[in-house]
């Protein structure tokens, strides 16, 4: 049986690809209560927020962590709400903000969903190792959310 409340699903990590829209438009077609959330992922945006907002910094150090702070607070906020967190890991940049968010996430005892190629899963044991699935695919990740969300494989 489908849930009635809408779950409240937290998509983390990788900014480059649409991952996230495979998720959202694949959930949709089952039609899924699920809403989705992420980080902002305009990286230009998510850079500069802080001295955009609060003031230019001369210091690289004092300029990034002014716009970390602000993205903190969109971050840890949806994160909290967060009834599933999905966080994927790309095959071309360091995710390190994806890596914290899914440590964040496990702290809290939210359900994680890890989402990287085969090439990751050395690097990513530690982190795999709290979720409770590992997927390889956005495809995946829209089965397992149907399965969770209805209870049947046929989501």
């Amino acid at each position: 049986m489908t849930s009635t409340t809408t779950w409240n699903v937290y998509l983390s990590g990788e900014i480059h690809t649409d991952w996230r829209e495979t998720i959202a438009a694949a959930c949709a077609a089952r039609k899924l209560p699920v809403a989705f959330s992420a980080p902002v992922t305009d990286h230009e945006a998510s850079d500069d927020c802080g001295v955009a907002i609060l003031g230019a910094e001369p210091n690289k150090f004092w300029h990034d962590r002014k716009g970390a702070q602000l993205n903190a607070i969109r971050t840890r906020t949806l994160l909290e709400k967060a009834d599933v967190v999905v966080v994927r890991f790309g095959e071309k940049y360091r995710q390190w903000n994806a890596a914290f968010d899914a440590g964040y996430a496990a702290a809290l005892g939210k359900p994680l969903i890890i989402l990287h190629g085969p090439d990751h899963a050395h690097a990513l044991k530690e982190v795999d190792a709290a979720a409770l699935a590992v997927a390889e695919t956005p495809e995946q990740v829209a089965a397992l959310l149907a399965y969770a969300v209805t209870g049947r494989l046929d989501g």
